[in-house]
């Protein structure tokens, strides 16, 4: 999700009620009160139970919280931060404002992409990440499944990272769905697993209620991801961050996470390379068994 910034000149009615009001509540409201005023395009993704976790309170303190600084409830209080921020850009104003900054010939275009992926390059390089790609490596060696996570774009990604790690012998699952059918997709975590989540500031029901699954069974948490200061890198037992561009309303740059995708499952392959030859090999021989007769 891009960065929401509030539009100018308009009324700030939560700060003015925080200011005015925050001072005078119990030290378990205060907390919740400074993590409102501190993180409120979080805030607008999140569920009562979301801030609670994140909090460290219930989510009843939550909702005692923001009725004691004049609002309803969480609903009242993210319409108010919604028309303070104003409207999020979408997927189409994204790309118009990303074409209309790019000239007309196609080296701009081209350029575009290039310049993201090879800042990512550069990140990913950096001591900090590297020595989080070898972390998460770690896990991956001694999981039982390895689960990915990710939706819309992502889920893409997801279902092309679970074919790679079950053609190098790591068994793997998909997490890309939503509703009813994610449900059912959770249903095949378990203990001993390592759960990959694509994800970044949103905290999503998707997202947060795949978390929660993962906690529940003792799963590590290996978070890819651009919003290093998020709800689920909080809970992530390893960040990688891995830059996406889509700054300034402009569109983010999936590729930039497949690269990172690539760097784990090939050291994960590296690392385990008679599991890899030997899963290959029969990946081989169901595929001459499968193909017609006379074909060679």
């Amino acid at each position: 999700m891009a960065t929401r910034k509030p539009v100018k000149n308009r009324v700030d009615i939560f700060g003015e009620r925080f200011r005015a009001r925050a001072h005078t509540l119990s030290p378990g409201l205060q907390a919740v009160a400074h993590y409102l005023n501190d993180h409120r395009e979080k805030v607008l993704e999140s569920t009562a139970l979301d801030i609670a976790a994140a909090t460290q309170t219930s989510d009843a303190t939550v909702v005692r919280a923001i009725q004691a600084l004049g609002f309803a409830g969480l609903r009242d209080l993210k319409k108010t931060l919604e028309a303070w921020f104003g409207p999020a850009m979408t997927s189409e104003e994204k790309m118009i404002t990303t074409v209309k900054e790019l000239t007309c010939d196609i080296d701009s275009g081209i350029d575009f992409v290039l310049e993201g992926h090879k800042r990512t390059c550069d990140m990913l390089s950096e001591a900090p990440n590297r020595a989080a790609i070898t972390q998460a490596v770690s896990l991956l060696l001694d999981a039982r499944q390895v689960a990915i996570f990710g939706i819309n774009a992502s889920g893409v990604l997801a279902d092309y990272s679970a074919r790679l790690f079950n053609r190098i012998g790591l068994p793997a699952v998909a997490l890309n769905r939503t509703g009813l059918s994610l449900a059912e997709q959770l249903l095949e975590l378990q203990r001993g697993d390592v759960l990959i989540m694509m994800a970044q500031k949103s905290a999503h029901r998707e997202g947060t209620t795949t978390l929660r699954e993962a906690k529940r069974l003792g799963m590590p948490v290996i978070l890819l991801t651009n919003a290093t200061d998020s709800f689920f890198a909080t809970e992530a037992d390893v960040v990688v961050n891995v830059p996406r561009g889509g700054e300034n309303g402009r569109i983010p740059l999936h590729g930039t996470v497949l690269v990172c995708l690539e760097m784990i499952i090939l050291s994960v392959a590296s690392a385990t390379a008679q599991r890899t030859v030997k899963t290959m090999k029969r990946v081989q021989d169901f595929y001459r068994g499968l193909k017609p007769s006379g074909k060679k």
